[in-house]
């Protein structure tokens, strides 16, 4: 899979966390704290807000060096690795494995995209 599909998939996955995050806040908060200015801290209810919510976070902090990483290797013209693919297959496998509270495999996934994003770092570097 080339960086630039990589680089789209990686959006349509954080509008997917988005989705699923938001999905969840409806069950799991008032839905006028959703709709108003959200002034004051409200507890959810359940697991699946607070885990769709930590795992967009997760996302968010780990997409920024992917997006800079993946930028730069078609910048350069250093594309044709695997380190993207890897990153964006298990950012995809990560979701629901956070979701579902898969605690090794979820770890797992992780541990796999921060070996994808040094793979392109490396490719990056010219090795």
């Amino acid at each position: 899979m080339s960086e630039l599909v990589c680089l789209e998939l990686s959006i349509v996955l954080w509008v997917v966390h988005v989705l699923v995050q938001a999905g969840y806040a409806g069950s799991a908060l008032n839905p006028d704290y959703l709709l108003g200015p959200r002034d004051q801290t409200l507890s959810p209810k359940g697991n699946p807000y607070g885990r769709a919510t930590r795992a967009l976070s997760n996302y968010v902090e780990n997409f920024t060096p992917f997006v800079a990483a993946d930028l730069g290797l078609i910048a350069t013209q250093h594309t044709g690795g695997w380190g993207a693919t890897l990153w964006i297959v298990a950012r995809i496998v990560y979701i629901p494995l956070y979701l579902g509270g898969v605690k090794y495999a979820r770890t797992g996934a992780w541990v796999i995209s921060i070996v994808g994003l040094l793979m392109m770092l490396a490719r990056l570097a010219g090795y």
